[in-house]
């Protein structure tokens, strides 16, 4: 997780680093990720927006929390890069569920 990044999302985006998994064959094979056709669903919560707002005008509080690993829906997220890293920007919405 980065104190240092560079973007604050808004709203209630969240913003994502992609965990990707070694896809290995039962032969003990590794199948690099540029092979692999299907895009991560999980990844690392780094940031998170300023809040959605209810019809009050209250700030509803976030679900998940900064460092927790999350499932998404896969053709949800915005890709993006920031210093040569690969992130993911969703709304809060689109997460499934918190991998504990």
């Amino acid at each position: 997780m980065s104190n240092t990044l560079k973007i604050k999302p808004i709203g209630d985006k969240i913003v994502v680093k992609p965990i990707t998994e070694e896809n290995t064959t039962k032969t003990g094979i590794v199948i690099p990720d540029t092979v692999s056709k299907e895009s991560p669903q999980r990844g690392e919560v780094v940031a998170l927006g300023t809040g959605k707002r209810n019809r009050k005008g209250d700030v509803i509080p976030f679900v998940v929390k900064l460092g927790e690993i999350v499932l998404f829906k896969k053709y949800s997220p915005t890709e993006f890069k920031l210093d040569n890293e690969d992130y993911l920007i969703m709304s809060e919405d689109d997460v499934l569920g918190i991998i504990q």
